[in-house]
């Protein structure tokens, strides 16, 4: 299917709020209906027998039994799709919910969310693969209030897969000659306002198959787990809805006691077995979702009557990066420049996106505001919609996809490439440090092709494509391609080639390339063909 209408930053509509889209709850509750045998009094309580109701009247009776100081809560949602507020907001008020260790995919924003609960000061340890969209938790973290454990997104999601699969170990290549690796990302800051690092992260076991090292990464079991779902019935199985499903899933399995809130509940047998996502056999209680806001962190939409506005280099890097794309791949676009591309797909050529937060076949921005779903969001937390045969999973399936090589090509930014094709593009020390999100996992298929698009110096003047990156790394020898704005260098990867100049831009010389890259290079051939 060719896909070349995705609307860039200049083409939509944004609004530098967040907006928010009120559902109204889709089923209220109606006890003698769902209990007919049983007093409504009682018919809110768990019973242990498997036959009978796993609804509970409210979130608070849910929690009442199963929070304690201390406790282990995995939590489903990307960004703020899929996410349990009712159960967040009413942990936020608990007594009993101190000193918590959470397990998400991100923070969530300011006041919302696991954001409300951080504020709320119930969390001590926060572990999640993107922090960015959250300033009080980056506040808290820099100052000592709140231990922060980095992870990248799909070791997250693999690590809750197998707790709930009883797989004590595995080993991934993510993360591979990473920081994250060795060891020594700081997770707690000191109190005293020095910035003085306190705890970091421990290396990581290493073991070669195959000639390729891989991380070994213990499971992520939790004490309780919070789940969002789009229908449930009242034996527990539920039903997704879009890219909401994301980590639900996966969290749902990993935790001795799972608790569901849900837009609409059903009478057991109402659902088709076949289209049952998620089995009530890891589901304990399930209440209805009162707090439903479903709040959309960045609306957009398409916008015909706005021009793309862009630098000749940035265009000229897009275009360039959309002549990647051949017939039938199957490609994962990273936020900015990369998603661009692919307002460019060549003629006669057709692709099929794949979005990390659990989506293949993502479509345009949405016509209007009216049309934006805040269950369909891409991994910029976008909204977005599909294109015919388009499909739906959990963050696990995602990133089994992308470390399994199913995935052709990936495009990510970065801030920094070596000549032996390093990585750098997620934390600057000292400055920011939002999290790698999916990045780590995005490079470490040695199945997938990677290319890189960066401006070819900073803003200072200085290069970006150096002999060492001297940022911490993403991937380790992952570059296959770099696509700057006035020239292209293929990486050789694998062995001890380095660089190799392939395209230039015209009115560009080798000798200005030269000027402006911090290592030497080869030239494939003079003169060299235009970009």
């Amino acid at each position: 299917m060719k896909f070349s209408h995705i609307s860039s930053p200049s083409r939509i509509f944004l609004s530098h709020k967040t907006h928010v889209k009120s559902t109204s709850a889709l089923l209220k509750l109606n006890f003698s209906t769902l209990f007919p045998d049983r007093a409504p009094a009682t018919a809110g309580c768990l019973e242990k027998n498997p036959q009978s109701s796993k609804l509970v009247s409210s979130a608070k009776e849910a929690l009442s039994d199963c929070i304690f100081p201390g406790a282990r809560i995995n939590c489903g949602s990307f960004g703020l799709g899929g996410l349990p507020e009712t159960l967040l907001h009413e942990l936020a008020k608990s007594d009993h919910a101190r000193e918590l260790t959470v397990a998400s995919l991100t923070a969530n924003t300011d006041g919302f969310g696991l954001g409300k609960l951080v504020e709320a000061g119930k969390v001590k340890r926060l572990i999640a693969s993107y922090v960015g969209e959250n300033d009080h938790v980056a506040e808290m973290y820099f100052t000592g209030k709140l231990e922060v454990e980095l992870i990248p997104q799909g070791t997250i999601a693999a690590r809750m897969r197998a707790a709930g699969s009883g797989i004590p170990a595995f080993y991934t290549p993510a993360g591979v000659g990473t920081v994250y690796s060795t060891g020594g990302i700081p997770i707690k800051y000191s109190l005293d306002g020095s910035y003085r690092v306190e705890i970091v992260s421990s290396p990581r076991e290493l073991r070669t198959f195959d000639g390729a090292e891989y991380v070994m990464e213990e499971a992520l079991p939790a004490d309780v787990a919070l789940v969002k779902a789009w229908k449930a019935d009242t034996k527990g199985n539920l039903i997704f809805r879009g890219t909401s499903r994301n980590l639900n899933p996966d969290a749902a399995v990993s935790a001795k006691v799972c608790i569901v809130e849900a837009e609409e509940i059903v009478q057991a047998g109402t659902l088709d077995p076949d289209h049952i996502h998620l089995s009530g056999i890891y589901v304990d209680k399930v209440i209805h979702a009162q707090d439903n806001v479903k709040r959309i962190e960045r609306l957009r939409v398409s916008s015909k009557s706005e021009d793309m506005i862009l630098s000749p280099g940035r265009l000229r890097m897009i275009k360039r990066a959309a002549k990647e794309f051949k017939d039938g791949m199957y490609v994962n676009l990273g936020i900015g420049i990369p998603t661009m591309a692919s307002n460019f797909v060549p003629p006669n050529v057709q692709i099929e996106l794949q979005s990390e937060n659990g989506m293949l076949g993502l479509g345009p921005y949405p016509l209007t505001t009216d049309n934006a779903d805040a269950d369909f969001i891409n991994a910029g937390k976008e909204t977005i919609t599909y294109v015919n045969g388009a499909s739906t999973f959990c963050s696990s399936e995602s990133f089994g996809m992308i470390r399994g090589g199913h995935i052709d090509l990936t495009i990510l930014g970065g801030m920094q490439v070596s000549q032996d094709g390093d990585l750098a593009n997620w934390i600057i020390p000292g400055k920011i440090c939002k999290g790698m999100g999916g990045a780590m996992d995005l490079t470490s298929s040695p199945g997938t092709m990677v290319v890189v698009t960066l401006d070819h110096v900073a803003k200072d003047g200085s290069p970006k494509i150096l002999s060492k990156c001297n940022l911490p790394l993403t991937g380790k020898r992952v570059v296959d391609r770099i696509i700057t704005d006035i020239c292209v260098f293929d990486c050789d990867k694998k062995g001890e080639g380095g660089l190799t100049l392939v395209e230039i831009a015209a009115h560009v010389t080798v000798d200005d390339v030269k000027s402006l890259t911090g290592c030497d290079f080869k030239i494939a051939t003079e003169p060299l063909p235009l970009m």
